[in-house]
């Protein structure tokens, strides 16, 4: 056994001791803290110093991450005391063992293997059954039914933000992953409930071997990968299928454009970087928007009157992935095209310039925009119930295409020193989904 495996083992012996949450409550962070406090000044040399320091560890003469694991844990805890909304014994349980044990599984699959797409895989493999274990162990310590589905989400939500993280951050930062895993479960379970079995089993296959298949062609990076499915479930889970069916056109019709021709892009230098594949900054770029309609779609029950919500949200996903569908495709499309004129005074520029454009790009952009304005007239509840489809799909076009302008113009004027390209697109979809949302308060 490596020395990597018995620390990540140590570890989640210690995340072990969440199970106690049930019976001490917030006391659970005593443990904890103490764990914190004799790693940060107690502990210093030895066979425990050993077990479970890293290589920084060594250098400081403590163990910084065992401490910052520790005190992270208490802190998590104390929350469980909250007067009016305590944070659920299982949501503290689940950050804990989903971190301790994925990152077991991982040093488990990097003993064999140093590919980053299996050692995510050995994350999620390792955190996602420990931590439905663990709401077993509370549920039946309060003596409670055991809602396996529910039990099940919130170990898959839990593992996906976790090894997402894990993937973005270094070892030391553990405690950020322990906290930011509590909390946005916390936020999740709120506002989910209840989820059926069939369509949690069908959401986790559908997304995972579609992020499977969008890293084997290289469509997404790891992180994008991660960030693709945990959209795609909360999607499905928060909204249903149908949003899933807009988001995923978009994922795969633009992930597919980007590696279109992409020898050639890179030789006129207007590739994109990574041979296209997309990570987790571009992904939530383009469809950050789109995850905030579903959140506030799941939302909308709490928000009087509801029925503005019901109007309002489909249109702002549906209209921001028209954007992002459409500026993708009129970026991937024209940058193989000569002699594009800059948005804002039509000059003659170089392909790639920023907010330069192309008569064969914008015909590109409108048929993205046309195929999410039609597949979401067919799939979200646009409008209420008889409403005129054609104008529903008018009034998506009408924003993707403010959307895919405004992305011109802000890259023409204030892209690069000012703005970066993600907080471009970003913009671009606010907009395609604002004035969605604006055009059917009036139309609809």
């Amino acid at each position: 056994m490596t020395s990597r495996i018995r620390r990540a083992g140590a570890f989640a012996l210690v995340a072990l001791l969440s199970l106690g949450a049930p019976l001490l409550g917030a006391a659970t962070a005593v443990p904890f803290a103490a764990i914190g406090v004799a790693a940060a000044v107690l502990i210093d040399d030895g066979p425990l110093f050993e077990l479970f320091a890293r290589p920084g560890d060594r250098q400081d003469g403590r163990l910084n991450g065992l401490a910052g694991f520790g005190f992270a844990a208490a802190g998590l805890a104390l929350l469980l005391a909250l007067p009016q909304a305590a944070l659920p014994a299982e949501i503290f349980v689940v950050a804990l063992l989903v971190l301790g044990f994925g990152n077991l599984g991982t040093e488990a699959v990097r003993t064999r293997s140093s590919n980053p797409f299996f050692a995510v895989a050995g994350f999620v493999a390792g955190g996602v059954p420990a931590a439905i274990a663990g709401q077993a162990v509370v549920a039946v310590a309060v003596n409670e039914a055991i809602a396996w589905s529910a039990v099940s989400f919130l170990a898959v939500i839990g593992a996906l933000i976790a090894a997402l993280l894990r993937e973005l951050l270094y070892e030391r930062d553990d405690p950020v992953v322990v906290l930011s895993v509590g909390l946005a479960s916390w936020f999740v379970a709120a506002l989910v409930g209840s989820v059926p079995t069939t369509e949690l089993i069908a959401a986790v296959i559908v997304t995972v071997f579609l992020g499977g298949v969008s890293y084997g062609l290289g469509t997404a990076n790891v992180s994008g990968m991660l960030t693709g499915i945990l959209l795609g479930v909360l999607t499905i889970v928060l909204g249903g299928f149908g949003w899933f069916a807009v988001l995923i056109a978009f994922f795969a019709i633009g992930g597919l454009a980007s590696k279109f021709r992409y020898d050639r892009k890179a030789a006129r230098g207007v590739a994109e970087d990574n041979d296209g594949a997309r990570g987790m900054s571009n992904v939530l770029a383009n469809s950050g928007v789109a995850l905030l309609a579903v959140i506030a779609a799941a939302a909308g029950e709490l928000v009087e009157p509801a029925a503005i919500v019901t109007l309002a949200v489909p249109f702002a996903f549906a209209g921001s992935l028209a954007t992002a569908l459409g500026d993708t495709l009129s970026s991937e499309i024209g940058c193989l095209y000569d002699r594009p004129r800059l948005i804002t005074t039509f000059e003659r520029v170089e392909p790639g310039t920023d907010g330069a454009v192309t008569w064969q790009g914008e015909l590109a952009g409108l048929v993205g925009i046309g195929i999410i304005s039609a597949l979401s007239t067919a799939t979200l509840p646009l409008g209420p119930e008889g409403s005129a489809t054609g104008l529903a799909a008018a009034i998506v076009a009408a924003g993707g295409l403010v959307g895919i302008t405004t992305d011109s113009v802000l890259g023409a004027t204030l892209e690069g020193d000012r703005l970066g390209n993600q907080l471009v697109n970003f913009c671009a979809t606010l907009a395609g989904g604002g004035v969605s949302v604006a055009l059917a308060a009036v139309l609809v």
